[in-house]
């Protein structure tokens, strides 16, 4: 029996798709809709359905426009779009099947670091953003207004560290234990860990700014001497650990916030005893929006640069690159900071020692701080995020 034509062409399809290539696979999502199961791994579509796939690339389409392209990026690929790119990692197995897809934050497409910088301007509540080129402002808003910046006070906390380290007062290898009154909120993993486990210095900070572990930086502050910290961060006095900032927050402890907010920075001093043992808010407190934020660690991004660029060169600032690609650049170093009502993003990168260097001189190195507060409604973290990835291009692109 002879196939049929229909037969002959299904089987030349299936070939063709056992045969193509992970760019290939790529084009194919964003070209043919709606995505069919065939073209996934079965262990790929017992955690994501077709459906899903669709909806994740119309959601894209829907915020970038429609698509133009797919091209190398590294190891990876590019998915370009009208108004956008959106660095893509995909996998296939030997049938040719995706067994692996991961969209990553998309990079707005833009010209100049001006054009980048118009989105900030439009966001509500006060925003300050801040592009230094080995020192020199390159774009800026508002770069001196100090706003509260969350986790990313753990480079001050960083920075007392490194400076304790080079006067020969500390080693990076001494060895404390954990102690239970340290033991503070998520975000981290070191609150679970038991009483008197074993830590490096270097293991606190490395846990502090990779994963910004709670309990780690309130260590450190203990470690340090709440003085320590305040020489490198005048503004916040008294220099508050996780845990009391946590307690202050609390809604239970509202007369406590009230008598803390009206001091000054001897009376609020004086009160932080009555925190040890004051209850902490739970994830539900959170989930309400914006929490007291007037307890909060304040920098202006300018102040969060010149941090950086104090720590950026320890390894343990590269663990974790953030928003960048760490193939575009020689050395990524990133902390940043977030509740609700609060978000800040910072950057510090290095280019490549060019061929036209002389001797000893390196790439050009950038800090890149951003710095969103609203107390009045939620924070849309995904177009913060994109419109930080925007200054980030910019500089890769170059002039």
């Amino acid at each position: 029996m002879k196939p049929t034509l229909l037969v002959v062409l299904a089987l030349l399809a299936s070939a063709w798709a056992q045969n193509l290539n992970p760019q290939q696979a790529l084009e194919r999502l964003f070209t043919l809709r709606p995505a069919k199961a065939e073209w996934f791994a079965p262990a790929f579509l017992s955690q994501v359905a077709p459906a899903q796939i669709d909806q994740i690339i119309a959601q894209l389409e829907a915020q970038l426009g429609k698509y133009q392209a797919v091209r190398p990026e590294g190891q990876d690929f590019v998915v370009e779009l009208e108004k956008g790119l959106v660095p893509t990692k995909i996998a296939l197995d030997a049938q040719g099947r995706i067994a692996g897809l991961l969209f990553q934050t998309p990079r707005p497409k833009v010209n100049s670091l001006e054009a980048a910088l118009a989105g900030f301007r439009s966001l509500p509540g006060r925003v300050s953003v801040l592009v230094l080129e080995d020192g020199q402002s390159k774009a800026s808003l508002n770069p001196d207004e100090p706003l509260a910046v969350g986790s990313a006070f753990k480079l001050a906390v960083l920075a007392a560290l490194k400076a304790e380290i080079e006067s020969g007062k500390r080693k990076w290898s001494d060895v404390v234990e954990l102690r239970p009154e340290w033991k503070s909120l998520p975000s981290g993993v070191l609150h679970t860990w038991p009483n008197g486990s074993p830590l490096t210095l270097h293991t606190l900070a490395a846990e502090m700014i990779s994963i910004s572990d709670n309990t780690a930086a309130d260590a450190l502050i203990s470690i340090l001497g709440r003085e320590a910290v305040e020489a490198v961060a005048s503004r916040n006095r008294p220099f508050l650990t996780t845990k009391e900032a946590f307690a202050l927050k609390n809604p239970a402890n509202k007369a406590l916030l009230e008598r803390y907010l009206k001091g000054d920075a001897t009376v609020r001093a004086a009160l932080l005893p009555e925190l040890k043992n004051a209850p902490l808010p739970t994830e539900a407190d959170f989930t309400r929006g914006p929490l007291a934020l007037q307890v909060e660690w304040f920098f202006s991004v300018r102040e969060l640069c010149t941090l950086m660029e104090r720590v950026q060169g320890l390894p343990l600032m590269s663990i974790n690159p953030g928003v960048a690609n760490p193939a575009d650049w020689a050395r990524v170093a990133f902390k940043g900071g977030s509740e609700p009502g609060v978000l800040n993003l910072t950057t510090g990168l290095e280019t490549p020692l060019s061929p036209q260097s002389g001797e000893g001189k390196g790439g050009k190195r950038y800090c890149i701080s951003a710095t969103w507060n609203n107390p009045q409604e939620a924070l849309d973290e995904q177009k913060f995020i994109t419109l930080y990835s925007g200054l980030l291009e910019a500089l890769r692109l170059g002039p």
